[in-house]
């Protein structure tokens, strides 16, 4: 009888240490360089889950990952197969983002694991100081030289009292034309997870505070014509997961899901973790782990342009109001015009060649607006037809080569299915052959695509200035919405804002009507704040009479690319302070959400001794401009009006 029983209690210690000795060979740690940032992997119950601590706090509790693929399911009944760490350095030069030089230093490992069909994949990880980049590599099976990738699994467990930023998806095919979704909604803000529930999901980025611990900022990159775009599902069972776009897009044509030829790779998804909003704010991740698809064909231009459609409206596109936002431009040193829809029906190409070439005269250069649509949606504006097949594409470019067209701006997209990936990336292509630089609008997040595609110029995916001029509410949030964006939507792509509106009313006549609730300091705060390497400001001819001279010198000085972008101070949804730096010259701006005063004691190291020049609003909200010599240390002590805002700069 003891025999047995000592028998029993061996077998059930043999089995205990076997589960033991599995789990330890399943259970890998990839670090980052400083050693505070570790994601643990492992197979829960044939499962492949995930982790996430900064500083030994956890950031993200157990997760899943997975794919399901039309070759197998791999996200269940898995087991472990082999794994290897490695390491990645590089450097690279970029002239688009906010930064120009950056060293990318991380730990990596490839984590292969196979279903019950002994079909494997692998989970590639990235690991840098606060970020995580993944994702998953299908090699060719046998013979199987093709793929398609239908759903992920793949999940993000947040500590139950963390609270969340987002912008949910919209609703497919409403809105304007039926052009959703654009990335165009409004956010939820420091709202309790089990609170986050939009039907259609939150688009990326996704910031999250995890309480006493710090921030996660989620995302993807690398997305083109190889993958779909994703985003996140509504918070259900615990967790947020990856969800590809409805099927109900594009007027319902086309996979949701990705096509891969094997071997084959889906996009990155990016975590970036820090104890404080720094990280977030100053991250590359996005552009960190993907590189250029093409040379350019010439060096482009960026800079600053004028924009009549923004205040002016439809009713603008004639050749005389044209004329008088070229004479704008030239007056302000800007570089560009941006000549918005319907010019071809109310100019026409024969009159917009010698508009170009008026421009040209002046010094100013031209950007064109086009329809993508052929057949996604009813927006109606044109150009139409000639974004949307090669053939039209090659003819129009053409033309817009020979008469000296500098970029365009191709409108209503309104989809994340591959299908529309790809005609993002043969526009940006077929472009660049053509010289021309590009901005997207009713657009889609940019995923890496400064980096991927050296003539994109910036993307909208935000609600942007337009929105300012057709809805109160928009305006009575301008404030809010600024604060939020250097931490979620800017901090991970350039963000095509059409900002800087100076008339007191967003209107023609400038008198009644639509009337700005901000300061023009907060607007002129807004050109550093907000991050794209071509701006087009919503300035008005009127603007050069009526307001101070030292605001329009301002704009003229303003660059708008940077080498350097800090994280000075703030919280999103109620304040934003940030520095930038372009060659030897700071710029520090901030503006403020909350409905008092807010008095900052900042720290800027980099002004330490210098004269700089602040541009600030007195207590009448009224607009300032004064000099100080920077002491010794480089405390400044500034206060911000409400829906106000500064500027700090020694240029």
């Amino acid at each position: 009888m003891l025999s047995s029983t000592i028998t029993k209690i061996c077998f059930a210690f043999c089995l205990l240490f076997t589960s033991f000795l599995a789990l330890a060979q399943d259970k890998k740690t990839v670090s980052s360089p400083d050693g505070k940032l570790s994601i643990d992997i492992s197979m829960v119950s044939g499962k492949p889950m995930y982790s996430v601590s900064y500083n030994q706090h956890v950031m993200l509790e157990n997760s899943p990952l997975g794919l399901v693929t039309n070759e197998g399911d791999f996200t269940r009944d898995m087991s472990f197969v082999s794994s290897s760490p490695d390491q990645v350095e590089k450097s690279y030069s970029q002239d688009r983002i906010k930064v120009s030089d950056k060293e990318y230093k991380a730990n990596t490992l490839t984590y292969i694991i196979k279903n019950q069909e002994d079909k494997e994949i692998s989970i590639h990880f990235q690991v840098s100081d606060n970020d995580i980049a993944f994702r998953y590599e299908l090699p060719k099976w046998g013979e199987t030289r093709a793929a398609v990738v239908e759903s992920e699994v793949t999940g993000f467990r947040f500590p139950s009292d963390s609270k969340a930023f987002l912008s949910s998806m919209m609703k497919p095919m409403t809105g304007f034309a039926r052009t959703a979704p654009s990335y165009e909604a409004g956010y939820t803000v420091e709202t309790p997870l089990e609170n986050t529930n939009a039907q259609y999901g939150y688009v990326f980025p996704g910031l999250f505070e995890i309480a006493d611990r710090g921030w996660v900022l989620l995302s993807e990159t690398g997305v083109g014509s190889t993958s779909n775009a994703a985003h996140l599902s509504r918070f259900e069972n615990g967790l947020y997961t990856v969800q590809y776009p409805q099927m109900e897009q594009n007027n319902g044509f086309a996979s949701t899901g990705t096509q891969l030829g094997l071997p084959g790779h889906t996009a990155w998804r990016t975590i970036t973790v820090g104890e404080s909003l720094k990280p977030i704010v100053e991250t590359t991740i996005p552009f960190d782990v993907v590189e250029p698809l093409y040379e350019a064909s010439q060096p482009y231009r960026f800079g600053k342009g004028t924009w009549s459609w923004i205040v002016w409206q439809d009713n603008s596109m004639n050749y005389d109001d044209q004329v008088k936002y070229i004479d704008l431009a030239a007056e302000m040193d800007f570089e560009y015009i941006l000549i918005d829809a319907w010019w071809d029906a109310n100019i026409g190409y024969q009159r917009m060649e010698e508009l170009i070439q008026y421009a040209g005269a002046k010094g100013v250069d031209v950007f064109l607006w086009y329809n993508s649509n052929g057949a996604a949606n009813d927006a109606f504006q044109t150009p139409l037809n000639k974004m949307n097949t090669a053939f039209a594409r090659k003819e129009e470019m053409k033309w817009l080569q020979r008469v000296g067209v500098k970029g365009i701006k191709v409108d209503f997209f309104g989809g994340d299915k591959q299908e529309t990936m790809r005609l993002y990336e043969d526009i940006l292509v077929e472009a660049n052959e053509h010289g021309l630089m590009v901005i997207f609008h009713g657009a889609t997040l940019p995923r890496g695509w400064e980096r991927m595609y050296p003539n994109f110029v910036g993307s909208e995916a935000v609600i942007a200035s337009e929105m300012l001029i057709f809805v109160q509410d928009v305006r009575e949030k301008e404030a809010l919405y600024a604060t939020l964006h250097p931490f979620i939507r800017n901090t991970v792509g350039s963000m095509e804002y059409g900002g800087v509106l100076l008339n007191k009313f967003l209107n023609r006549g400038n008198e009644k009507g639509q009337e700005r609730l901000t300061t023009d300091i907060f607007q002129l705060a807004t050109g550093v704040l907000f991050q794209n390497p071509v701006q087009m400001f919503g300035l008005t001819p009127n603007n050069l009479t009526e307001l101070p001279a030292f605001e329009l010198d301002f704009l003229r000085k303003l660059p708008t690319t940077w080498d350097e972008t800090l994280y000075i101070d703030g919280y999103p949804g109620k304040y934003t302070v940030i520095a930038r730096r372009s060659g030897e010259h700071w710029y520090i701006a901030g503006v403020n959400a909350e409905e008092a005063v807010k008095t900052l004691t900042l720290k800027l190291p980099m002004l330490n001794g210098k004269k700089v020049s602040i541009y600030n609003d007195d207590k009448k909200r009224q607009p300032t401009l004064s000099s100080i010599n920077i002491k010794k240390g480089g405390e400044v002590t500034v206060s911000i009006q409400p829906r106000g805002g500064f500027v700090i700069t020694d240029h």
